[in-house]
């Protein structure tokens, strides 16, 4: 083990389910996205499922690289925790203009089909 550095299992561990499971949410954006009707609904996951899935992936990443502690490394742990926040607000931010200007170009939402009697 290396000086500086955190004894890695259970850190290992987490790290490695935080990665999964932000995959998970970016699999299910993207299913969401082909899967559903609509405009207006696939720019649901897009917003929801894309932001958890990039905020547990990049937080993965920060705890990765303190894992062998040292200036550097908690400086770039920094940055990647700032692309979080910036991400963390700006993708439900996007979303919502995204939909702001398919209300005001008519778009209507999508409705099912009333069957005939």
């Amino acid at each position: 083990m290396k000086p500086g550095q955190v004894k890695g299992e259970g850190m290992d561990a987490v790290i490695i389910i935080m990665m999964v499971s932000g995959l998970l949410f970016f699999t299910g954006g993207t299913i969401g996205i082909i899967r559903l009707p609509d405009f207006y609904t696939r720019l649901h996951p897009a917003g929801k499922l894309d932001t958890a899935g990039h905020v547990l992936a990049m937080a993965a990443m920060a705890l990765y690289t303190v894992q062998v502690f040292s200036g550097q490394n908690l400086l770039t742990a920094i940055k990647i925790m700032l692309i979080v926040v910036f991400v963390f607000f700006t993708s439900p931010t996007a979303t919502h203009a995204i939909i702001d200007a398919g209300v005001r170009a008519g778009l209507q939402p999508w409705t099912r089909r009333k069957e005939r009697p």
